[in-house]
């Protein structure tokens, strides 16, 4: 549909004062925005976004007068500049989608952004596992919970959220979960509200509006995944292993594994690497650990995106076998309601 290269512009005329609504569509994501204007006759256009977008940006005067003329073709003045350009039918774009049905709950941005960084790494590339191309969105009590896995390793954020009242958890879609973040991180004023249909997810703040398609499936049981008892327990300086991880990597025998390999053994964690074509590193960390020696391979990368995305002083990391997950946990006190795991599935080295 070529028509969805354009954006809709609506200018209304009413009670609350006349208004532009600037809309987009691609079937997927909707996203709207209103803003106030001087209408002088109400109409509405479809116009190419981006053609529109890099005239607007780069007008001479701060204000603009946009007047739809014959054949849907627009003329857009800005003191001197003038423009003429093609239009569409308004009646030829999609109909947005409307959700009014969305109970909205008011989130705190920053909170709601903090765990879609933390959880969108682990979203499934495979097309065909639908049900892993996003976020699984829960409610718990007085709580949400979002969880990402592609079946090698799985990212579990929780924050106290209250109000969400999902009779069953949703699954927020990739590119409506980065839409959704790039609003959320906006420094516009407004408050945030989330909200969900049986189909959609709904985002508002301020004059803007988001409506995203959820994915049509069902998410794993991830608590299975989730090992409930470890035999031991790691703790370790964050910044210090990622470093560590970042040095070893670069003689991973393959790059798109970055295999590396750790020997535990108490108070020492060594970290190694091997390139039949190039050689060999390794480097000894210290770390918190009193327990039995341990050999168990790791793809580097998947450990990196976790580490990257914490700010917490230490990790720990817990262990059962050479052939079991491991899972890593930021150390100390995450507050009330929140918690953050990470489980990552072996590797044979």
């Amino acid at each position: 549909m070529p028509i969805l290269a354009s954006v809709l512009l609506e200018a209304t005329q009413g009670e609350g004062g006349n208004r532009l609504r600037v809309s987009a569509y691609d079937l997927e994501i909707g996203v709207t925005g209103t803003h106030p204007a001087e209408v002088l006759k109400a109409g509405s256009v479809a116009l190419k976004h981006k053609e529109l977008y890099d005239i607007v940006r780069a007008l001479p005067e701060k204000t603009l007068v946009l007047k739809r003329e014959a054949n849907n073709r627009v003329k857009l003045t800005s003191g001197a500049a003038e423009f003429n350009i093609v239009g569409q039918a308004a009646e030829d774009y999609p109909p947005f989608p409307r959700a009014e049905k969305a109970q909205m709950v008011k989130v705190d941005p920053t909170s709601l952004s903090e765990m879609i960084e933390k959880t969108q790494f682990a979203i499934s590339a495979d097309e065909t596992r639908h049900n892993l191309n996003g976020v699984f969105f829960e409610a718990a009590e007085g709580s949400v919970r979002m969880v990402a896995t592609d079946g090698h390793r799985l990212s579990l954020a929780q924050r106290p959220i209250e109000g969400f009242a999902l009779k069953r958890g949703v699954i927020v879609p990739r590119k409506g979960l980065l839409e959704l973040r790039r609003l959320l991180d906006e420094n516009s004023g407004g408050d945030c509200e989330l909200g969900f249909t049986e189909t959609s997810g709904v985002f508002r703040r301020g004059d803007v509006t988001m409506v995203m398609r959820l994915i049509d499936g069902t998410f794993p049981d991830y608590m299975q995944v989730i090992p409930k008892e470890a035999d031991r327990t790691v703790t370790v300086d964050r910044p210090r292993l990622l470093d560590t991880l970042k040095r070893m990597s670069l003689l991973s025998s393959d790059r798109s594994t970055n295999a590396v390999r750790f020997e535990l053994s108490e108070g020492s964690l060594r970290v190694t690497s091997q390139n039949p074509d190039l050689g060999d590193a390794r480097e000894e960390i210290p770390v918190s650990y009193k327990g039995q020696p341990l050999q168990i391979g790791f793809n580097a990368r998947y450990l990196m995106d976790v580490l990257q995305v914490l700010d917490a002083a230490e990790m720990n990391v817990e262990l059962c076998d050479e052939l079991s997950p491991g899972v890593l946990k930021p150390a100390g006190d995450p507050g009330v309601g929140a918690r953050y795991t990470a489980v990552i599935m072996p590797m044979r080295i």
